[in-house]
């Protein structure tokens, strides 16, 4: 199974325990680190999430897969918060977040590159607007681009 089916797969599994919880689903990452694949489940809620949140999501999610088993390879389980550097993935993050100093990978080159770093513009179902360097508009094809973060700036 592609990474971001898996993505999408455990996004709809984990989203309901997270709101039963009192927190919001942010993304879900899954991915090769070295030898070792790791699925990511990122969560928060307004004063910010601690220990206790989760380890109640990890534990529920973990049964889940277990019981469902989508994905046919041994991985790490992690869930915590977002983080400063927080992914952008839902289109009310994308909205809530425009303007923002972000940092994109795409999944192949584009223009040779697949790490850009701008302001966020509009964003539509096909593309993402980024402006780098003040005043360049890039524009993205969404089906290209793997991942977007939040930039932290100093």
């Amino acid at each position: 199974m592609k990474q971001k089916r898996i993505q999408d797969l455990v996004y709809k599994l984990a989203r309901p325990i997270a709101e039963s919880k009192g927190l919001e689903l942010v993304a879900v990452e899954y991915l090769k680190e070295g030898a070792n694949w790791y699925l990511r489940i990122y969560i928060d809620k307004e004063k910010g999430v601690d220990h206790e949140d989760c380890q109640a999501v990890s534990m529920e999610i973990s049964d889940l897969l277990d019981e469902k088993d989508p994905i046919p390879m041994a991985y790490f389980l992690e869930v915590s918060s977002p983080g400063i550097e927080r992914i952008i993935q839902t289109e009310k993050d994308f909205l809530k977040y425009a303007d923002a100093m972000v940092n994109v990978h795409t999944y192949t080159p584009i223009n040779k590159r697949k790490k850009f770093k701008g302001r966020l513009g509009p964003v539509s179902e096909n593309t993402l607007v980024l402006w780098a360097d003040g005043d360049t508009k890039l524009e993205l094809p969404r089906e290209k681009v793997s991942q977007v973060r939040i930039a932290w700036e100093e």
